[in-house]
């Protein structure tokens, strides 16, 4: 009787799931490869969901794949499939229904979700949250009608939302807890900058809000905060972050803190069993700390990552975070990781519109942040990986090239 085939399983038809099982294929593997989704959208990219498929200028949905790439590729690929269950001791999944799926392998890939404001009112009919395809039609719909938007939350999300529903036509308010957009990120200097672009667009921003709840009225919500005002508003997005989708692990006894607990080869704690994405609490090996990263670069290259691990190349996962953002005619990319810093300092013109920040502790450079300034992104990784100490004057030069400072490591 032949033996079966090698089975690796993926739990999450995301994309890092999806770049997983294309890497397996292009890697040479020529056992089964099982592709299991709870959408029925074949796998997707999510940052065109708060921008440009949002405002109705994308071209069809931002899949990561042709239709036809799936069954190209001999990779099984099953939307609306929920798993269940897994079961490390068997090497089993089991699905909703009942099926029971055996695996040589797993690669678990189920993203994170967006948190609920812990409100009264909260889950209304329009109140919206941000994470699929089908939420991002409801919320073009909502803008398409007109009226006013009330977004909790200036984070990404909230910021991108709010940045789409005013360059459609809406009235914006942005409701945010801390005293600008963005502050934990990037800090009160970066995040005045976010709040000002906002305001000089017409929407109206709130700091220092607090939200007591919302209250439907006849033809839209009211959004009464703590100092007694009630903002009106047609529809509600909240954006107050995400959080990592952990419980099938948390049930089949893998290490979870703040996301699966993965080793720098993306391995949880259960050998045969890897996760990458969003749901990926990473042992960064660059870094010596946990890291774990919501944004779109990283699953792209986790996925991809986790499939060559498992086929035995166990290269180090060491690459620095990556983000970007887009925001009216303000565009971004953050490169590097920073918890803590000492200072910002900026280089260009910050009132323009146009310049390079970095967070810097002691003399090192711990992450940039390029704005309308373009193809810098692999200098500022090198700067970052190079761990050279800086000078703050040189830092700040546009006349200094990056590089330079990079190759001063050794001064």
């Amino acid at each position: 009787m032949p033996s079966r085939p090698f089975v690796i399983v993926i739990a999450g038809a995301s994309l890092a799931g999806a770049k997983a099982a294309e890497t397996l294929r292009a890697e040479g593997f020529d056992g089964r490869v099982v592709l299991l989704g709870e959408e029925a959208e074949r796998p997707y990219e999510r940052p065109p969901l708060s921008k440009d498929y949002l405002r109705g200028e994308a071209d069809g949905k931002p899949y990561v794949h042709d239709e036809s790439f799936y069954a190209d590729q001999d990779i099984e690929l099953r939307t609306g499939t929920r798993v269940e269950a897994i079961d490390p001791g068997a090497s089993a999944v089991t699905l909703a229904g009942g099926e029971t799926l055996q695996f040589d392998q797993l690669l678990i890939t189920t993203g994170a979700e967006p948190r609920r404001v812990p409100i009264p009112g909260a889950d209304g009919d329009r109140v919206h949250l941000l994470r699929s395809t089908a939420d991002s039609d409801a919320i073009r719909a909502r803008i398409e009608a007109g009226g006013h938007l009330v977004t909790i939350g200036a984070g990404w999300i909230g910021s991108e939302v709010a940045a789409s529903a005013r360059q459609r036509g809406c009235e914006v308010t942005i409701l945010e807890m801390a005293s600008v957009p963005l502050e934990r990120v990037l800090g009160p200097e970066l995040g005045a900058f976010y709040r000002d672009v906002h305001t000089k667009h017409g929407v109206t921003f709130v700091g220092d809000a607090q939200i007591e709840a919302i209250e439907p009225g006849a033809d839209g919500v009211g959004v009464r905060l703590g100092d007694g005002r009630v903002i009106d508003a047609d529809f509600v997005v909240a954006g107050v972050g995400v959080q990592p989708r952990v419980a099938l692990a948390e049930a089949a006894g893998l290490a979870v803190d703040n996301g699966i607990l993965v080793d720098e080869h993306l391995r949880t704690s259960a050998p045969a069993i890897f996760a990458a994405g969003d749901v990926a609490n990473l042992q960064h090996p660059f870094f010596g700390e946990r890291i774990r990263v919501e944004h779109w670069h990283n699953a792209l290259e986790q996925g991809p990552a986790a499939a060559r691990a498992m086929l035995g190349r166990e290269e180090p996962y060491d690459r620095i975070p990556y983000f970007f953002s887009d925001q009216y005619d303000v565009g971004m990319e953050y490169a590097g990781h920073a918890r803590t810093w000492d200072r910002v300092v900026f280089r260009g013109d910050p009132e323009g519109g146009e310049f390079i920040a970095f967070w810097v502790a002691g003399d090192r450079v711990l992450a940039g942040m390029n704005v309308n300034v373009w193809d810098v992104t692999d200098a500022i990784q090198a700067l970052v990986r190079s761990r050279a100490p800086v000078d703050n004057a040189r830092l700040a030069d546009p006349d200094t090239p990056l590089e330079d400072l990079a190759a001063d490591k050794n001064v």
